[in-house]
């Protein structure tokens, strides 16, 4: 296979390890199907066995590889449904390491080959953004599905032109929204969906983390992070977190009034942006809906929080240290309802607090959600359901995000 060399990125990962090459030769593992979450219930039988291979050893993918190996402590993988095949870096010795850690047969530094002896089912996506169409297009056309990392490509340009590669090849390509599977987030989706909230007013979504910090893996000017090329700089980062939650809330509902401000607070040249204040107005269901949202890089201490707005009622929650909190109408109406808020939401954060203790001790991360979205995927590939990341939730989340870095609607 010669297309890498076209890539102006270097995104064909150089070459094999001979001496692992015949750990994954077996070839594939077929089966039947298996249930989904949603139909096949808690005792269904998993018959399907998929053959997964990772591409990128950095952070996140320990999240991805626990999940592959078994190891997760949110979801029980049933025997053989997925198996880690193969890992894929650019650094021999980081690729060597991620696939011994794990329990991986195989192991790469380069694509091509590891399609090619490996042949996998499934490929995940984990390097960074710039290289992630040029990567998933090659895995797509060796046959394989793909599950990448947000964001999956810069512009909807660039992902419409992906999505035809999958349907061409006939594969599914589904982009990591992970945070919409956490349970923090179904909470506050459930109290819309039964009522509790009312109709739907408002999401204002805010984080806040030290990106500018030279001591993190943003701010180092000796080997800035790759995320600094894309077009909102460290910030589109966050953007399909962003988007993906707002969108997840509303219905994928259109936002024709989109105001954004970009900013710099901090001046320093790394950075083009540490800074978002955005304002979306659509039409929902129920009536006219508004979405906010805000990052900042000066404020502590570190914050990722989502609050939505109903006509009765409003609730939020922090992903990062979870704990949902509702001011609602409560039994006493309107002279009670405030003081039966406190108590009840006092009660609430002592036993969070306790839980996310426990989260703390145990080393459990935000990334339950992540875990699920895999699960379920995984659950939709094996029965040809449809992906709950579908290509339509990418195509609406990347549009949006287009839309907050249109010249036209900067403030």
């Amino acid at each position: 296979m010669s297309q890498s060399a076209t890539f102006t990125e270097p995104t064909a990962l150089g070459h094999p390890d001979p001496s692992r090459i015949s750990g994954g030769l077996s070839g594939r593992i077929s089966g039947g199907t298996s249930g989904h979450r949603s139909g096949a219930g808690p005792g269904a039988e998993i018959n399907l066995s998929m053959r997964a291979a990772v591409v990128g050893t950095g952070a996140i993918s320990v999240e991805h590889l626990t999940f592959l190996s078994g190891r997760s402590r949110f979801v029980e993988l049933p025997d053989r449904r997925v198996k880690p095949v193969a890992v894929c870096d650019l650094s021999p010795i980081s690729a060597r390491y991620a696939a011994e850690t794990f329990d991986v047969d195989a192991h790469y530094t380069d694509l091509e080959q590891l399609l090619e002896f490996e042949r996998p089912d499934v490929v995940h996506i984990l390097t960074p953004p710039s290289t992630h169409v040029p990567l998933a297009s090659l895995c797509l056309e060796a046959g394989a599905h793909v599950i990448c990392e947000k964001p999956v490509a810069a512009n909807i340009d660039e992902l419409h032109a992906l999505l035809d590669v999958a349907e061409r090849c006939g594969r599914k390509i589904t982009e990591s929204h992970n945070y919409c599977f956490n349970p923090a987030i179904a909470e506050l989706t459930q109290m819309l969906t039964d009522g509790t909230l009312g109709s739907l007013r408002e999401v204002e979504i805010r984080i806040a983390l030290p990106v500018t910090d030279p001591d993190g893996r943003f701010g180092d000017a000796n080997l800035p992070h790759p995320i600094h090329s894309m077009p909102a700089g460290v910030i589109h980062d966050f953007t399909t977190h962003f988007a993906s939650l707002l969108l997840h809330f509303t219905g994928n509902i259109r936002f024709p009034r989109v105001t954004a401000a970009w900013s710099n607070h901090s001046a320093d040249p790394l950075f083009r942006y540490d800074n978002l204040d955005a304002l979306m107005i659509g039409n929902g269901a129920d009536g006219p809906v508004h979405g906010r949202f805000r990052f900042e890089a000066g404020a502590g201490p570190d914050t990722f929080t989502v609050r939505v707005y109903g006509s009765r009622g409003w609730a939020e929650t922090d992903l990062f240290q979870p704990n949902t909190r509702v001011v609602m109408p409560r039994v006493g109406g309107s002279q009670l309802s405030p003081i039966a808020n406190h108590v009840a939401n006092g009660a609430g954060l002592i036993r969070n607090g306790m839980a996310n203790l426990g989260r703390k001790v145990m080393q459990r991360t935000p990334y339950e959600g992540l875990h699920l979205f895999l699960d379920d995927t995984y659950r939709a590939l094996a029965t040809g359901d449809e992906l709950p990341v579908t290509a339509d939730d990418m195509r609406a989340v990347c549009s949006l995000i287009d839309q907050l870095l249109e010249e036209k609607t900067r403030l």
